[in-house]
């Protein structure tokens, strides 16, 4: 139950607020500044007090607010917007003191004030968002931000806040600086916190945002806004609902922004803003978690009274219990807010600030018009707060917009405002923009039709003119042939950077000012030299009134306003700055740690990103992020202990001395064992995060070192935040991870749980011999009281390797290296130079007894090009080999019949293996050389126990959807469904099927095929002898007609050839297969 409620804000919002809070039958106490004590707001209320400070910084005094409302017996705070309306020290403050704060809890306003902290609640809620970085220390993160998004166009804002403040958009590098100390030092003095974040830029979209209110256990919207009519970033006409949206569109916005209030148990009023591009496509950019000034519309269209609902759940009230748990009532019509600022707009397309004293003011009424002011004939404004005056509001219940503009426009003409200028007129030409009636606006079309609204009038006045007051510009006598420098505007000034005796140049920067919360630069209009300085730091002046006196030099006019070209080679305090944070990551200032890799021979992490980039470059993201562990820790020694916390991601050109660089641009990210173990810690999934993010977007392969312990659970600044740690994305969005090469995954040392995880969703795994690789480590294995294991016990490489889930196994660190790259190159593209043996030496390959055996790596060998043939799970599956090689340069996938284990007979084993290589080639359109030698599928009990047709099917499947071109050679046994398998399911799938002369083909192997098809016949036979004739004498007639060159006569394959002809077979069908 709220009794007495102290509104801690000024002008139109707090009357706003004092207006219904007395309908609802509650005291009110208002505040105010010494140099604001006759804003109107403090007529409003029952009791008024002073606060100690002055201008904005009087508003944001939370210890002073405190006081007063205790001292007054208020229960309640109401923050309004703007000011502390999102500090959460500020709402956490009155829930210490045991007072009511009208807003979201500070929980929420951290998560949702803190606009980074915000978009990450947005993606846990899988609403799309924009790209942006974590909040910036300074202006060289914002450049790292701006190289990383390879310079595309960026926007600087304030993590807290709103109304436009604090933000600057950047296009080019040497912009950042300016930008960010502008940006920082606006944020700050408008709400006390200039803490900075950047996000990509999108310049031609809709302003689009949602009004969602919520108990803390339900959320619901009350529809949508319309805020594209903006000039620098600051919003002028605002208009619900939003015309011109498609229902899909609507409905998934609407839908977007409840769940994003749901997933933080949202409680209060809130705005969900998105940028809504012309293809319905839309993006989170923040929530602002309070009333908005454009409240107003959203009550005119939907008949509720936004303040009283805020009460009502302040004090406690459910959604059910003021009528708001059923879907909303559609709105009624559309309604306009136009913003009436003392601010005119001069023949160059700016808008400069004014200030004065009114001597009039009368707004317009009548049905549907609502005004939301706090001025009056004789109020003077103030240029330390904002330059709204009032807020103009229309609503037309037809639905007729081209009625709804004609109204607002009347009742602007209608608006008698004396004494000093506003945007009135700029407003009415405005509304009469075609663009604006048909409301095809988007972000950019003020800027775009600026230059149709200078020097337009906005028509004839519906009042008669008050008598004019002339403004007084309080004049300085300047010295003896001296000219003035002139404020531009009405203004305080920030900083003067001139003294007297300087020497002045035409362009160059001699003071900054600061009006509505933006800050100016105020330049030199000719050269000379100062001999007056009027204006200090703190001094509020008037538009015209002299800053300084100089006498013109006009032989000073060509000096450059720039300060003189600075060395190349010399460092800046800043960058200084910042070379010496990254280089503190770097190894040669992590001696311990690389003696600990050295003892174990094994390379750093670093060294291990510059042997996969030898040749090329790498650019790396997060190399300054740390542990989450800032309040235990501190950052000094997070920043020892924790570098890039504890993962490199970047992205590097591998191979880039081969292959062209949009062909050797890889995804990079490495586990740092020498950094809290490897482990993966709360920002390190966030770099991981951001790494597949990049690499999905841009179609890049990845390569990721896994070494490390999994999960760690001591990042102790988000344990009021996370629990369970579930719902973190890192695994799912790298297993859905997909380039124009693969993920390849590879191992170095210990790799438990989390790392595991990732290890194994490669699509080829890579691992040293002194890898031990589990889904848990030996902590975790005794928690679960299976018993003590020591680390080398649990998954030792050569292990994985025979049971396949090792692709390629090595003996060091150098060698997964020189592996990695090599698998990469397979997928990079064509090499020029290669080398092939002798090709008659195939026609020896295969013995001409059919029944000896041989080696089929060798004969592969032989095949292909020269040191072209990598094998995949050579320790594996010993019946099948898989790989990749070369013909003539060009990469293809391998598979081929071992006639050394069981015959060449696919067990389940060799099956599945062939399975899962078919589909990665598939996967990335690899052509693949099936070289057959096989009797069929292993069959029998014992084969059946292993899973052999599932795995036989798998092998069958796997073929016929392969996609990639196929090529078949049989060397020599082709039988039953087996030989199918090696043939994508049928002789007739491949690009060709071939045979060597020792070829032989059958549906079943001969001799099983005699003792099936013969069995009386040889049962008959009562001599053994006899009985062994007969059965020779029918194996070799079957063998004649299951011959290469009859099967050829048949036409069941294409060619019987001599081997030394494969090679060009084979380059003949890449030919045919190159653009597939």
């Amino acid at each position: 139950m709220i009794r007495k409620l102290l509104i801690a804000n000024r002008g139109e919002i707090a009357i706003r607020v004092a207006r219904t809070a007395a309908a609802a039958g509650l005291e009110t106490v208002a505040v105010h500044t010494a140099d604001d004590a006759t804003s109107l707001h403090t007529k409003h209320m029952d009791a008024v007090r002073a606060l100690p400070k002055a201008g904005v910084a009087g508003y944001l005094d939370i210890e002073a607010l405190i006081a007063i409302a205790k001292e007054t017996g208020c229960d309640a705070v109401h923050p309004g917007y703007g000011l502390l309306s999102e500090r959460a020290d500020f709402a956490d403050a009155c829930a210490q003191a045991g007072i009511i704060f009208v807003g979201p809890d500070g929980d929420t306003l951290r998560r949702q004030g803190d606009k980074v902290s915000a978009r990450a609640l947005a993606e846990d809620a899988n609403v799309p968002v924009l790209r942006g970085s974590d909040p910036l220390e300074n202006a060289a993160q914002a450049k790292a931000f701006f190289e990383a998004q390879d310079g595309a166009p960026l926007m600087i804002k304030a993590v807290n806040g709103g109304g436009g403040r604090g933000m600057r958009i950047v296009q080019n590098a040497d912009e950042i600086e300016t930008a960010f100390h502008q940006a920082s030092t606006e944020a700050a003095a408008a709400f006390g916190d200039g803490t900075l974040y950047a996000e990509r830029f999108l310049p031609s979209v809709r302003h689009i945002e949602v009004q969602i209110v919520g108990d803390g256990t339900n959320v619901t919207h009350l529809w949508e806004r319309d805020c594209s009519v903006q000039r620098r970033h600051q919003k002028i006409i605002e208009l619900a609902p939003a015309p011109n949206l498609t229902e899909d569109t609507r409905r998934a916005l609407l839908d977007a922004a409840v769940a994003i209030g749901q997933a933080c148990g949202y409680r209060g009023l809130g705005t969900v803003e998105f940028l809504v591009e012309d293809t319905g496509a839309f993006h989170f950019i923040e929530t602002n978690p309070r009333i908005q000034v454009e409240h107003t519309i959203t009550e005119e269209i939907t008949g509720l009274d936004l303040v009283e609902i805020q009460l009502a759940i302040a004090a406690g009230a459910t959604l059910s219990d003021i009528g708001l748990d059923q879907p909303p009532a559609a709105p009624v019509g559309y309604s306009v807010q136009t913003r009436i600022n003392t601010e005119v707009l001069d023949q160059d397309g700016v808008f400069t600030p004014t200030g004065g004293r009114l001597t009039a003011y009368t707004p317009p009424t009548g049905p549907g018009v609502r005004i939301d002011g706090y001025a009056y004939a004789g109020y003077s404004t103030n240029p330390n707060f904002d330059s709204l005056l009032a807020k103009l509001v229309v609503h037309e219940k037809t639905g007729d917009l081209a009625r709804l503009f004609a109204k607002t426009e009347r009742a602007l003409s209608e608006f008698q405002i004396g004494g000093i200028e506003t945007n009135i007129g700029f407003l009415r030409g405005l509304l009469r923009l075609p663009v604006v009636t048909d409301w095809t606006v988007d972000v950019r079309t003020l800027d775009t039709q600026m230059s149709a609204l200078i020097g337009q009038s906005g028509g004839a006045d519906r009042f008669f003119e008050a008598e004019a007051e002339t403004a007084v510009v309080e004049e300085v006598k300047l010295p003896q042939g001296s000219e003035a420098l002139r404020a531009p505007m009405q203004a305080m000034i920030q900083q003067v950077h001139v003294a007297v005796g300087d020497q002045i140049a035409k362009g160059q920067e001699i003071a900054v000012i600061e009006a509505m919360k933006m800050q100016h630069v105020v330049t030199a209009e000719a050269g000379g030299v100062v001999v007056a300085v009027f204006a200090s730091e703190g001094q509020t002046v008037a538009a015209g009134t002299p800053m300084l006196a100089f006498t013109r030099d006009d032989t000073l006019e060509e000096i450059s306003a720039e300060d003189s070209a600075p060395e190349p080679d010399h460092i800046r305090e800043d960058l200084a700055t910042l070379e010496s944070r990254l280089a503190r990551t770097l190894d040669e200032n992590r001696p311990r740690a690389v003696a600990r890799r050295r003892d174990r021979s094994q390379r750093t992490t670093r060294e291990i990103i510059s042997g996969l980039c030898e040749g090329g470059d790498f650019h790396e993201y997060g190399q300054l992020v740390l542990a989450g562990q800032r309040r235990k820790l501190g950052l000094e020694t997070l920043i020892d202990v924790s570098p890039a916390d504890g993962i490199v991601t970047g992205v590097g050109a591998m191979n880039a001395d081969l292959f062209a660089s949009d062909r050797s641009q890889v995804a990079l990210l490495a586990y740092d064992s020498t950094v809290m173990a490897g482990t993966q810690g709360y920002f390190g999934h966030l770099k991981t995060d951001r790494m597949i993010e990049v690499a999905h977007k841009q179609g890049l392969p990845s390569v990721f070192f896994t070494e490390g312990g999994g999960g760690r659970p001591n990042d102790d600044d988000f344990a009021q935040t996370v629990q369970s740690g579930l719902k973190v994305t890192t695994f799912a969005e790298f297993c859905r991870l997909k380039g124009w090469g693969p993920r390849i995954t590879v191992n170095s040392g210990f790799c438990f749980a989390g790392n595991a995880a990732i290890f194994g969703a490669g699509d080829i795994r890579i691992a040293t011999r002194n890898s031990w690789i589990g889904l848990a480590g030996p902590a975790m294995i005794e928690a679960g009281g299976i018993g003590s294991f020591h680390p080398k016990e649990i998954g030792p490489a050569p292990m994985h390797a025979q049971n396949g889930l090792l692709d390629v196994l090595v003996e060091d660190d150098e060698a997964a290296i020189a592996a990695t790259r090599q698998v990469l190159s397979y997928f990079q593209g064509d090499v020029a130079d290669w080398e092939a043996a002798d090709q008659r030496m195939l026609r020896h390959s295969i013995p001409e007894n059919r029944k000896k055996s041989y080696l089929v790596r060798p004969l592969i060998e032989g095949l292909v090009d020269k040191d072209s043939f990598l094998e995949l799970g050579a320790e594996h599956a010993a019946g099948m080999v898989t790989g990749f090689v070369r013909i003539e340069g060009r990469p293809m996938g391998l598979i081929a019949n071992n006639p050394q284990h069981l015959g060449g007979a696919l067990d389940a084993a060799a099956s599945a293996k062939g399975a899962r290589f078919l589909n990665l080639c598939a996967k990335f359109n690899l052509p693949v050389l099936s070289l057959c030698d096989t009797p069929g599928f292993m069959v029998g009990p014992d084969s059946e126990e292993e899973g052999a047709v599932a795995a036989a099917c798998e092998l069958i499947s796997a073929g016929a959807n392969l996609g990639a071109p196929m090529f078949f050679v049989c060397l020599r046994k082709a039988y039953g469904i087996g030989a199918q398998a090696m043939a994508a399911g049928s002789l007739g799938e491949p690009a060709f099927s071939i045979s060597w002369p020792t070829g032989e083909f059958g549906p079943m192997g001969l001799e099983g095929a005699i003792q099936l098809g013969y069995r009386k016949e040889l049962e008959a036979e009562t001599d053994p002898a006899a009985r062994e004739a007969l059965y020779t004498r029918l194996v070799d007639e079957l063998y004649e007609r299951g011959g290469a060159m009859n099967v050829a006569s048949t036409h069941e394959i294409d060619a019987v050839i001599d081997p030394a002809d494969t090679r060009g077979w084979i380059a003949k069908g890449l030919r045919m297969a190159e653009g597939r």
